[in-house]
């Protein structure tokens, strides 16, 4: 059978490379299937106001709020990483990612409105602040698979329940008479604003926190309702001012640059493997090309949207996908070189390969998921498209690449050593030491000064916080006619202005400028004459200059605490899992060097003054993505040698597994690495700018789990078990 499933995998293989490129029938191929974020192909951005008289604090804390609860609610009706951001003071723009017409935009973002539950004789139950949660779950009642098998299952706090409670008691004693003949007087009407979305009637007394909308609801009309329910309530109504058609944040040919630099990142891999692996490269390639058609089919049947901190997510499960057939290729070829045949070393260094690969993985599944449970916007994203990827690189690093090389080993012409990148010659030898163990102080120390310094300038000279962050000034012109990028900066370097650029408008004939400068009135006008003399532009100021005003971070307040939060949580959750599988030492050891390598990036970023912006945080993911999973293979080595190598001291262990682990790690990287430079060769200065902390993370990454995170598990190992490990 072996043969068989072979031949079908890549019969397969064929077809979905050839639906993927050009499509079938009527359907477009993967690139016109794919969902692609703001920052490659631009959507549609609304602007709403506030209607409110505050002003000052109590309307900045205002609307920070309907910031959290817009991006909520746009979230919740799947429309992942949208950008919301606060003009004016009491305006919102919205900027929804794909999204092709303004109608569309405006009927999504007008379900953003205030959720109310309400008597039928118009009295209030309860706000949308009191919903904690809302689902849709099958009707106990009924078949899950039929029509009308599903219900919306709600939950309140306490002041929300106790109302609900007093209304249903009063509807069922015969207090409540409808104002309206449409609704009977045992009716709870749920509003957002002035329209009804749903009118369940009550048939019991609701006591406690929980109640149920049953119905005959399909699984998408309750996940629907769900939705609405659980978004919340803004807390001030929003008037629409503006929508229209936005450009891609990262430039007009984002898209067709980050396909082509993938596809040359890709195939760099694939030469790379061959090269060095020779016919297990072959089947490293098969692995990874099937991968790939995995990871994008999968993205498009969930209707994912990709944005550059989902390609960072890509980029690190392609690392861990090449990562995992390396491990398993480095043990055939040791199991070669003790003496076993081709074939039996297949079976014994893919046995022996398995719990290191299952660790590694697992530990970034447990980082993913809690990611993606607690994280929004960016760091959603970033979870979505790892998680999909660490998944598949299971499957083809281990199902595939299993079979594979078991039939090469099976035949005459390639079931030999040398096909399999082992010289008649090479024997085995024993590991080089590197005195890694007794380095480590200095290790310690260099890290620490290297942190030190960096945070030091950072702090000093301030960190270069983008607008992301930060907020600032937003203008828009209309000039008639697209423009390039590159022109439009040349005129803001000659006024020593930094911005961000980004096109608008159904043919791009409006540029939107965003700044961290915080511009007065006399800047605003300089650069709109500046504008107007470069480009000849004729028409009059009001249609010229169409906003000019303060805009608050998209990466607000909450989103910032939300990936905090997430990122601890996931730590924790690693920690645990590493603390069960191998010991609490080892867990300790990993996640210091979690924050270790968080500290190197944020210094990287302090004595390179890059401009920290949303990818910052999918840089920061990445890095601790990358340096768990190398962690792990390296300590895994360390609990599997301390079981063969008994006899030798603690230092002399991990020396071992360093040297044994240290090819593996190298290829990695540089695999890893090889996946990133096509972004900074090929495209604009925005990805570019997203791509050189991936290189350095990559690195920090490789470097913490060689020289930092072995020698703090010898450490704490030496402080806690001192009289079993002595030395060094």
């Amino acid at each position: 059978m072996k043969k068989t499933i072979a031949a079908l995998l890549v019969i397969i293989m064929i077809v979905a490379g050839y639906v993927t490129i050009k499509g079938w029938g009527s359907e477009g191929n993967a690139a016109d299937r794919m969902r692609l974020g703001l920052d490659m192909v631009g959507g549609v951005s609304v602007v709403m106001e506030a209607q409110t008289s505050l002003t000052g604090a109590e309307l900045a804390q205002l609307m920070e709020q309907v910031q959290a609860v817009m991006e909520n609610r746009v979230n919740e009706f799947g429309l992942t990483e949208p950008v919301i951001v606060i003009e004016n003071e009491n305006r919102i723009r919205v900027e929804l990612p794909g999204a092709n017409d303004a109608e569309s935009a405006i009927e999504m973002i007008g379900q953003t409105a205030q959720l109310y539950f309400r008597t039928a004789d118009g009295a209030l139950v309860v706000g949308g602040q009191n919903i904690k949660n809302a689902s849709a779950q099958p009707y106990e009642g009924y078949e899950p698979s039929l029509i009308g098998s599903y219900m919306v299952a709600m939950e309140f706090d306490p002041q929300g329940a106790a109302s609900f409670e007093a209304a249903t008691r009063a509807i069922l004693n015969g207090e409540i008479r409808s104002a309206d003949p449409m609704y009977d007087s045992n009716q709870i009407l749920i509003y957002l604003d002035d329209r009804v979305i749903s009118e369940p009637a009550v048939t019991t007394v609701i006591t406690g926190t929980k109640s149920q909308i049953t119905g005959r609801f399909d699984m998408d009309e309750a996940t629907a309702l769900a939705a609405l329910i659980r978004g919340g309530s803004l807390p001030v109504p929003l008037k629409e001012v503006e929508t229209e058609i936005v450009g891609p944040t990262l430039g007009l040919d984002a898209a067709q640059e980050s396909v082509v630099a993938g596809a040359v990142g890709i195939a760099l891999i694939l030469i790379l493997m061959l090269i060095f692996y020779r016919m297990m490269g072959l089947v490293a390639d098969l692995a990874l090309l099937l991968y790939v058609l995995i990871v994008l089919w999968t993205m498009i049947g969930l209707n994912a949207v990709l944005t550059l901190p989902g390609i960072a997510g890509i980029i690190l499960s392609v690392g861990m996908a090449v990562d995992s057939n390396v491990i398993i290729f480095s043990r055939i070829r040791e199991e070669i070189r003790l003496g076993k045949s081709v074939r039996v070393a297949v079976h014994s260094g893919y046995k022996r390969a398995i719990s290191t690969i299952v660790d590694s993985q697992i530990t970034t599944i447990i980082a993913a998921i809690v990611l993606y449970q607690f994280g929004t916007g960016s760091v959603r994203g970033f979870a979505t498209t790892l998680l999909i990827g660490i998944l598949a690189s299971l499957f083809t690093a281990v199902a595939v690449s299993q079979l594979l090389l078991e039939l090469l080993a099976e035949s005459r012409t390639f079931g030999n050593p040398k096909a399999f990148g082992v010289k008649p010659t090479d024997e085995s030898k024993k590991e080089r030491n590197f005195d890694l163990i007794g380095k480590r102080k200095l290790f310690y120390m260099v890290s620490a000064a290297v942190i030190v310094v960096g945070l030091a300038i950072g702090g000093l000279r301030g960190f270069n916080a983008g607008i992301d962050f930060t907020g600032g000034t937003m203008m828009q012109f209309n000039l008639g006619q697209e423009i390039q990028v590159e022109s439009v900066r040349d005129v803001l370097q000659d006024l020593d202005i930094s911005a961000e650029i980004q096109h608008a408008g159904t043919e791009n004939e409006k540029i939107i400028i965003k700044t961290t400068q915080v511009l007065t009135s006399g800047e605003r006008d300089t650069l709109a004459e500046a504008i107007r003399e470069a480009f000849s532009v004729t028409a009059a100021d009001n249609e010229f200059l169409e906003q000019a005003g303060l805009i608050g971070p998209s990466v607000g307040s909450q989103l910032k605490a939300n990936a905090l939060k997430a990122i601890l949580l996931s730590s924790l959750a690693m920690l645990i899992y590493i603390a069960v599988r191998f010991e609490w030492r080892f867990g300790a050891a990993a996640i210091l060097t979690l924050f270790h390598d968080a500290l190197m990036l944020l210094a990287f970023y302090g004595i390179f003054h890059i401009q920290m912006n949303s990818p910052f945080i999918a840089g920061l993911l990445i890095v601790i993505g990358y340096s768990i999973n190398d962690t792990i293979v390296i300590f895994d080595r360390i609990r599997e040698n301390q079981y063969y190598l008994k006899k030798n001291k603690l230092d002399a262990i991990i020396e071992v597994s360093i040297a044994q682990s240290l090819s593996r790690s190298i290829m990695t990287s540089l695999t890893t690495a090889v996946a990133i430079l096509p972004l900074i060769l090929l495209s604009g200065n925005a990805v570019r700018a997203f791509a050189l902390p991936l290189i350095a993370g990559v690195a920090i990454g490789t470097l913490s789990s060689i020289t930092i995170a072995s020698g703090l598990y010898f450490t704490i190992t030496k402080l806690t078990q001192k009289s079993k490990y002595k030395g060094a």
